[in-house]
């Protein structure tokens, strides 16, 4: 499996009409949107975990849900 940052790696330009392209496979778009979505993950689970630092470990001051609140609402 390719990683984002091999994906980025792997593409070569092309110029078609005086327009620079960006051109790389399949499988290594795929792997880069997957290295994208984890960043995103990982950046909204910190910004999750630093409310609920600033809110002294409370969940529901933090804004948290709880599990038994929403899990019919995700099926």
């Amino acid at each position: 499996m390719t990683t984002g940052s091999e994906a980025l790696q792997s593409v070569q330009f092309v110029t078609v009409k005086g327009k620079r392209l960006a051109v790389l496979s399949a499988d290594d778009w795929e792997a880069l949107i997957e290295w994208l979505e984890t960043i995103e993950d990982v950046a909204i689970a910190k910004e999750a975990f630093a409310r609920l630092k600033a809110a002294g470990g409370d969940r529901a001051k933090a804004g948290w849900l709880k599990w038994s609140d929403v899990a019919d609402d995700l099926v």
